[in-house]
């Protein structure tokens, strides 16, 4: 007999759950969401895992760090296989610049910790900083630290490749179709509604609606999330920075240099939060970034900024990030949800978890 669930959000979290689940033979998924994949805060996304570099050494934190790291590995490559379809990503690691004045006996422990656990990580002098990096400012005097296990992906082309390996596995999916609200009075069932359609019964409803979840979920648990504004920008260069046969992510002060292919790097992004209960991007905020990258990589300078965008980040309030839970009394409905920054980078292992407590009533 076959197990129904109905998922309820298709950003990447919603995505990676569906297509992990869809491989099981007694899975019926159906996914909902309110508008067209992407549109909201994956759309948004750099796609920056930073796992190994993370300070997390332990526990619930580092723990799903590096399963989502490990399962990326092989997901990737598993995904373009069984859709044909490219994800663009880049396996050349992340480097992260330390400020002059930064204290690097917490580096120093992380990256013996690290060799501990068999992962890799290297601490760079501002002289192999600037021989692998020579886009790097020459003035800069500080240290660095290199992951070269750690990647990035695109999110919209990883998004939408869980979605059709899904649709492949049988997941059906329903898009533009906004779901008003749960029902979980039966011990043994759930029901979602939907304007002007039937009641929608399943064995199972897990909630995946970043910003979305907390009305759907007033009712049986209060989940607050936050929404916090990032912003970032696409620009395209004369030539690549650097040597074009290593083009890693750059970090500097929270800022992210992300190469895209040919000339193009983005760059972002913002954390803003709203004033006084109201949300609107701060040109100010979109400057300084720009400015903090230029300062590490002069030759941004040169570029044209081809692109701007924004989105919004589930930030959970009074608990820490992501919230992956059962709801109200009924066992049967889950929440996975705010992730704020760490959406696409904690996918695979949310999608693990929620898959055993799937089992377990």
């Amino acid at each position: 007999m076959s197990t129904s669930i109905n998922i309820i959000g298709c950003g990447i979290i919603g995505a990676t759950i569906a297509y992990e689940l869809s491989q099981s033979s007694e899975c019926q998924i159906n996914v909902y969401d309110s508008q067209q994949p992407n549109q909201a805060a994956t759309g948004a996304a750099l796609g920056v895992l930073m796992g190994i570099i993370s300070q997390k050494v332990k526990g619930r934190a580092w723990n799903f760090r590096k399963e989502s790291i490990t399962r990326y590995q092989s997901l990737i490559p598993e995904l373009e296989k069984l859709t044909g379809l490219n994800i663009p990503y880049n396996s050349q690691g992340i480097v992260k610049i330390l400020p002059p004045e930064e204290d690097l006996t917490k580096w120093e422990q992380l990256v013996a910790t690290r060799t501990e656990q068999e992962w890799q990580l290297e601490l760079w002098n501002s002289r192999k900083i600037t021989t692998k990096l020579p886009q790097i400012n020459r003035q800069f005097t500080g240290t660095a630290v290199y992951s070269p296990q750690d990647l990035q992906v695109d999110p919209v082309a990883l998004t939408n490749a869980l979605i059709a390996a899904a649709k492949k596995n049988g997941v059906k999916f329903h898009f533009d179709r906004l779901i008003e609200s749960i029902t979980a009075d039966n011990p043994l069932s759930c029901d979602i509604s939907t304007l002007n359609l039937p009641i929608i019964t399943s064995d199972w409803v897990i909630v995946a609606a970043g910003l979305g979840s907390t009305s759907l979920l007033a009712p049986h648990a209060p989940i607050e999330i936050q929404p916090v504004l990032g912003q970032a920008y696409q620009i395209r260069l004369p030539k690549p920075l650097g040597n074009p046969d290593f083009q890693p992510v750059i970090i500097s002060d929270d800022v992210n240099i992300v190469p895209c292919g040919g000339n193009d790097y983005w760059v972002g992004a913002t954390v803003e939060f709203p004033v006084d209960g109201v949300m609107v991007a701060q040109p100010e905020a979109l400057a300084k970034i720009k400015q903090i990258a230029i300062n590490i990589c002069p030759m941004l300078a040169t570029g044209e900024i081809i692109r701007t965008w924004q989105g919004l980040r589930p930030r959970p309030n009074h608990r820490p990030a992501p919230v992956i839970d059962r709801v109200g009394t009924n066992k049967r409905v889950l929440v996975a949800t705010g992730h704020y920054r760490n959406g696409i980078l904690l996918a695979p292992a949310t999608a693990r978890i929620i898959s055993d407590m799937l089992v377990v009533v």
